[in-house]
């Protein structure tokens, strides 16, 4: 029997549980290079991509990587775990939740990663959900890090956003949006946090 293709898998994985994977669409090509610019061109970085889902955001880090470094990618959804690790042998694929992350790079002997990509549907968490979150994000990252989360156009008068976006501010020293990513669906923008508060 023939696999589904993304778009068809990404539906029917939020069929059966919409608050986790946020969105009925995986991201556009777009999306994926604009949330993906931190990436470093030179040297052996470590990125670290939360909620990977169908790996747009996945591809787009292995090609810039091209083969340096280190990724790891973190999914929780089993079928869409084992779809990355067969597509994209490049990249640690990990099946667990993104709360875990410092102990899941302690586990791997790394101290800090360089850049984290994030898939995950902040705005859709309870706020319990993400300060956890983020308190594993900023714990994971370099002095010099830089953080990169999405945020659907219509969900930015909402209250999870607004409290998402406040805490990019309360734990980094810069946070840029990006300009309006109109080929995606739905539309999107891109948040650059950089330099994680102590």
């Amino acid at each position: 029997m023939q696999e589904p293709n993304d778009h068809t898998l990404f539906l029917r994985q939020w069929m059966r549980a919409p608050a986790r994977m946020g969105a009925i669409a995986p991201s556009s090509r777009r999306l994926a290079e604009a949330v993906c610019a931190p990436v470093p061109e030179r040297g052996e970085p470590v990125v670290v991509e939360l909620g990977a889902g169908t790996g747009p955001f996945t591809g787009e880090i292995q090609r810039r990587l091209g083969g340096r470094g280190r990724h790891l990618a973190i999914e929780i959804d089993p079928l869409l775990a084992q779809r990355l690790r067969h597509r994209h042998p490049g990249a640690e694929v990990i099946q667990r939740d993104a709360v875990h992350l410092r102990d899941l790079l302690d586990e791997r002997g790394i101290e800090n990663a360089d850049v984290v990509v994030s898939g995950l549907p902040w705005a859709l968490f309870p706020p319990t959900a993400q300060h956890r979150l983020m308190d594993a994000t900023a714990a994971a990252l370099a002095p010099a890090g830089a953080f990169t989360a999405f945020t659907y156009l219509h969900a930015v008068p909402l209250t999870p956003a607004r409290r998402f976006r406040k805490q990019l501010t309360d734990r980094f020293e810069e946070v840029i949006p990006s300009r309006t990513i109109w080929r995606n669906t739905p539309p999107a923008f891109v948040l650059h946090a950089r330099r994680p508060r102590p």
